[in-house]
């Protein structure tokens, strides 16, 4: 592993850190008030902490997050990072998949956050994540996986797994994007006083087509997209687990979970069966 990798991998562990604790654990602020946005809609504003600008509902699913991001990823990017300096290949899929999420979560951060004390440390988080992946990536420039045939079922299987599931998130935020432009009223209520939908947007332009094009060349027995097939579906694993502790937390201001609930935990189940089942089958 280059020196430069082994420095961005510390700034981010580090880093991620400060921002998940802060996210959590700072308790500064009046508390949930209401706001009248610029379309005249009236929102709950979460009021506490780092993240005492941004929606109750925004804020509470990034606390969530933030929880696995602190007490699930970190822990699991340094012990990758151990066993991948120590030349295990497997684990370097590991910390790939592990930095991508990363570098989701904190573009997502970055953009959709209200502006606050962390704005500098979410853009070295980013900037830092980013050229990491981007250097584990081309340090893998064959993108081949040694893998036992017998085993290429399951490879099989979760490229169709991938186009499935990003074809029905897609048509999801359809759904959400496509009726109030039929109706006249343009904006959907979910942007509530948020410029866009971030997550919708970045979902629909890069992050589906991704995982839609992974798992039709790891279908076409594609070398390549056996490789992103399993970096997809390691962090996409990662990220469920998120979503999950986001619909948790949700579900106990008694909000109506009502089925993700019982949706986005079967995803998470087969994203992460699907990811030791491949790894299993690297020799």
């Amino acid at each position: 592993m280059f020196k430069f990798q082994k420095i961005l991998i510390v700034i981010v562990s580090l880093l991620t850190t400060i921002a998940t604790y802060f996210g959590i654990y700072s308790t500064g602020g009046s508390g949930q008030y209401y706001y009248t946005s610029i379309r005249g809609q009236e929102i709950a504003i979460y009021g506490k902490g780092i993240y005492k600008d941004m929606s109750t509902d925004v804020a509470i699913q990034g606390i969530a997050q933030d929880y696995v991001t602190l007490y699930l990823t970190i822990p699991l990017l340094l012990v990758s990072f151990f066993f991948t300096l120590r030349g295990n290949s497997k684990w370097k899929y590991v910390l790939t998949s592990i930095v991508g999420y990363i570098f989701i979560t904190y573009l997502m951060y970055l953009n959709m956050a209200m502006y606050n004390t962390l704005f500098l440390v979410y853009t070295i988080i980013l900037g830092s994540s980013f050229f990491l992946l981007l250097s584990l990536l081309i340090q893998d420039h064959d993108k081949s996986l040694n893998f036992n045939s017998k085993h290429a079922p399951m490879f099989k299987w979760s490229g169709n797994f991938l186009i499935i599931n990003a074809t029905l998130i897609a048509l999801l935020w359809l759904s959400v994007v496509v009726p109030p432009l039929l109706d006249g009223s343009i904006i959907p209520l979910a942007v509530a006083h948020y410029t866009t939908l971030i997550v919708q947007g970045i979902d629909l332009a890069l992050l589906l087509p991704l995982s839609f094009i992974a798992g039709y060349l790891c279908l076409k027995k594609h070398q390549v997209g056996a490789y992103f097939t399993l970096i997809y579906t390691m962090t996409l694993t990662i990220l469920m687990t998120a979503l999950c502790a986001k619909i948790l937390f949700m579900a106990n201001t008694g909000v109506n979970v009502i089925p993700a609930v019982f949706i986005i935990p079967t995803i998470t189940l087969i994203a992460t069966y699907n990811s030791f089942k491949m790894m299993r089958g690297i020799n």
